[in-house]
């Protein structure tokens, strides 16, 4: 569990819930800084102000939800009012505080690492806000959709969203850093980075962003396969993941 003082991202959208002036910043290992106001009000943003691709991949939810990297709980909250069951969870103590606040009833503290059958059955996975890439890297994402795949129903989803970084304008410093990635034997857009905030600091950790060739070959033989993608004028995307019926669990290969 992240430490008050690494709990940046926590931080941050405390101080945005209670009214105060925040940016959020993302540092990356080749020392690009990203500082971006708006992210905070997204963080937090009520269904009226979604986007259309949002709006449209929420209509694919069905059954008990697992919200991964519920945030300021703004899935999780609209959800819940239309009357779906849903557990959120995330890594960040404060975040988890400020879903609690915000009246979401079901939350709790646990990184996408440390999710499993003892959650209980899902009918739906939420990777919302571009958390295809809490992944990290291809290894653990196909780690991890195996474990998935046994925590869910017959017939389950996934609904995550990702950015294409091939689509253009690239800027060339990203660029960049995806020839760098290569070089180091890692996926172009498996970003390591960190949140900055005042004072507090997270961790380094991957973020892994995907073209949705690249989510194709994640997916495959881990028992779930694309059903749809939803695009949007720019890179971001959603997919809607569902369970592979023709798939068993016991014959998942790396």
């Amino acid at each position: 569990m992240l430490t008050n003082r690494q709990d940046a991202y926590g931080h941050q959208l405390y101080d945005f819930f209670k009214g105060r002036p925040v940016v959020e910043c993302v540092e990356r290992d080749d020392g690009y800084i990203d500082p971006n106001p708006a992210l905070p009000k997204y963080y937090l943003s009520e269904y009226k102000d979604w986007t259309t691709r949002e709006k449209n991949a929420v209509r694919y939810v069905k059954g008990r939800v697992l919200d991964i990297g519920s945030g300021g709980g703004r899935w999780s909250l609209y959800l819940q009012k239309k009357g779906y069951d849903v557990l959120g969870v995330d890594n960040s103590p404060l975040a988890v505080k400020v879903c609690k606040l915000r009246g979401v009833n079901n939350v709790m503290i646990r990184p996408i690492s440390e999710i499993d059958f003892r959650l209980g059955k899902f009918d739906t996975i939420l990777m919302i806000g571009n958390n295809f890439g809490l992944f990290g890297s291809f290894k653990q994402a196909r780690q991890l959709l195996k474990r998935f795949y046994e925590m869910t129903s017959p017939g389950a989803r996934i609904i995550a969203e990702s950015l294409d970084i091939y689509k253009p304008p690239v800027d060339p410093l990203h660029r960049q850093y995806h020839l760098r990635n290569r070089k180091l034997g890692r996926m172009p857009g498996q970003v390591r980075m960190r949140l900055r905030y005042r004072t507090f600091v997270t961790p380094w950790f991957d973020y892994l962003l995907v073209s949705k060739n690249q989510m194709r070959k994640i997916l495959k033989g881990t028992g779930w396969k694309i059903n749809r993608f939803i695009d949007s004028t720019g890179p971001a995307y959603a997919a809607i993941i569902e369970r592979d019926m023709n798939r068993s669990g016991r014959t998942f290969r790396s």
